[in-house]
C-alpha cells in the first residue's frame, strides 16, 4: 500500500490498481499553493468524506464531474450538500462503525470528534495582523465556511489492504467510550487547531499505539485565518511514545 499527501487533508490511497481519495480540497484559496487536478485523480474508484466541512468536502463535484461514481459521506452531509446545490446523484451515506469494501481496500468508520480549539489559538486567529488587514476576505471565507459547518459527522478511518492497515482521523479528536483500533501501520493525524499539538498528540499516539505516525492538515490552506503549524517538536514527540514520526512532502508517495 502506498499513501501521497496532497496538502490539507487530502489523501490518496493505492494498492494494486486500487485507488481511494479522502477530503479533497482544491485548496483555491490560497494562491500561493499549488491547485490539485482533479484530473490527476479522476481514476480513483471511491472518495471517503471524514466529515463534511468545507476543506474536506465542498469541492468533491469537481472529481464527481470527471468521473468518480461513488462519494460516501454523511446523511447528514448529503442534505448539507443539497442545501449548498451540490450535486449528489453519487454520494452515499456513510456511518458509523459501518464496513465498506473498495478493490483490495476494506474501509471501516469509527466515531470521532472534531478539534476543539485552545484559547491561545483563538486569540491567535482573533489578534492576527493577517486576518484584520484582509477583513473582507475573512469575512467571505467565514461566510462560506459556516455553509458547511454541520456538527456531530466526525469518523475516523481505518483502511486496509490485508496488508498494511492506515488509520486517517479526519480531525483530533476522539470520541469517548469509542474502542479504537490499536497498531496500524501508519496513523495519520491531523496537526491543526492547538497551540501546542505536539503535546496533545501523543494522548491519541497512547491509545492508538501506530507503529508510525504521518502528518497533515498542517499546511495554511485557507488564509488569512490560517498559517503553516510548526512542526519541529512532532517527531520527538512521536518517538517519546515509542514510534516513528515523518512530516510528508506534498506529492509525494510513501510506502505504508
Amino acid at each position: 500500500m502506498r499513501i501521497k499527501w496532497i496538502g490539507t487533508a487530502t489523501l490518496l490511497l493505492e494498492s494494486g490498481s486500487t485507488r481511494i481519495l479522502l477530503d479533497p480540497y482544491l485548496r483555491g484559496r490560497n494562491k500561493k499553493l499549488a491547485p490539485i487536478s482533479p484530473d490527476e485523480t479522476a481514476d480513483v474508484q471511491a472518495i471517503f468524506i471524514t466529515h463534511p466541512h468545507l476543506d474536506h468536502f465542498a469541492d468533491v463535484n469537481a472529481w464527481t464531474e470527471r468521473g468518480v461514481e461513488r462519494v460516501f459521506v454523511s446523511e447528514n452531509g448529503i442534505r448539507g450538500a443539497k442545501k449548498n446545490k451540490m450535486d449528489v446523484s453519487r454520494m452515499f451515506p456513510l456511518g458509523p462503525g459501518e464496513m465498506h469494501r473498495v478493490g483490495n481496500f476494506t474501509v471501516r468508520t469509527y466515531r470521532s470528534r472534531h478539534c476543539k480549539f485552545d484559547f491561545a489559538t483563538v486569540l491567535r486567529v482573533v489578534f492576527s495582523p493577517r486576518a484584520w488587514g484582509h477583513f473582507f476576505g475573512t469575512c467571505a471565507f467565514l461566510h462560506r465556511a459556516l455553509k458547511f459547518r454541520l456538527d456531530g459527522d466526525i469518523y475516523a478511518l481505518e483502511i486496509s489492504d490485508g496488508e498494511k492497515t492506515v488509520l486517517a482521523l479526519g480531525s483530533a479528536g476522539m470520541e469517548e467510550g469509542v474502542a479504537y483500533p490499536e497498531g496500524a501501520d501508519l496513523l495519520v493525524f491531523p496537526y491543526q487547531g492547538r497551540s501546542r499539538m505536539d503535546k496533545y498528540m501523543r494522548k491519541f499516539l497512547r491509545v492508538m499505539k501506530p507503529k508510525k505516525v504521518m502528518l497533515d492538515h498542517f499546511d495554511d490552506a485557507f488564509p488569512p485565518l490560517t498559517h503553516r503549524e510548526n512542526t519541529g517538536r512532532f517527531e520527538a514527540a512521536v518517538k517519546a511514545e515509542g514510534a516513528e514520526g515523518f512530516v510528508p512532502e506534498e506529492g509525494e508517495w510513501y510506502e505504508v
